[in-house]
């Protein structure tokens, strides 16, 4: 990005917020789009990777990657029907191995994996990290990367600090936090904007976040 873009807390607030001391130079906020099927009779597979790069001092967005994912097989009107991805976003784009070859690239032009730089990945649910990725890099018999095996829940993060139970959902955190949703729900690269103000917000209440989930 030419300028860093910045996360917008309350539009109806002229103060700038302060922030918790983090554990982390950097957070990753990352949210799949999947292909599939109503019936399931297709497996699951990324069409949509897309990941910001929020300072932990500013939450700032630094940088962002965004790539639309060729699947093996041709995205469904289901899928379209949720996410408004087509066949013919994905045409022609690098597949899951491609893309992840693209995203280790872009790591290391943010320095990202330099061993004096700490991140951690944030996600809306475990299911990005946990469920999708290592079972799709398993089926493709491609290595998942190390960096990929960690992350933070947000929805954990938003109980802790709201001291709330249950289930809840982006919509519903940003309800509860008085943040107006902007783009398209289901648009990855629109979730991960919305799932930064979150980020950012909890920051501002004094949450600290810790790593929440873990693929050993």
């Amino acid at each position: 990005m030419s300028a860093a873009e910045k996360i917008v807390l309350d539009a109806s607030s002229q103060q700038r917020p302060t922030f918790a001391s983090q554990n982390y130079d950097f957070f990753l906020v990352l949210d799949f789009e999947a292909n599939g099927a109503e019936d399931r009779s297709i497996p699951m597979e990324i069409i949509e990777f897309p990941v910001l790069k929020v300072n932990s001092k500013t939450f700032e967005i630094e940088s962002i990657f965004h790539q639309y994912v060729q699947p093996m097989n041709a995205v469904t009107k289901f899928a379209t029907d949720i996410t408004g991805i087509t066949r013919e976003m994905t045409t022609n784009q690098p597949d899951i191995k491609a893309t992840l070859e693209l995203f280790h690239t872009w790591m290391q032009n943010e320095n990202l994996l330099s061993e004096e730089v700490s991140f951690i990945f944030v996600t809306c649910g475990d299911w990005d990290l946990k469920t999708q990725l290592p079972e799709e890099t398993k089926r493709r018999s491609i290595p998942l990367p190390h960096y990929l095996k960690s992350w933070i829940n947000i929805k954990k993060a938003f109980h802790a600090t709201l001291g709330t139970k249950g289930k809840t959902s982006m919509m519903g955190m940003l309800f509860k936090l008085n943040i107006t949703h902007t783009g398209k729900h289901h648009s990855g690269i629109d979730d991960v904007k919305n799932i930064a103000k979150i980020l950012a917000r909890l920051a501002s209440e004094g949450h600290v976040y810790q790593k929440t989930g873990e693929v050993k």
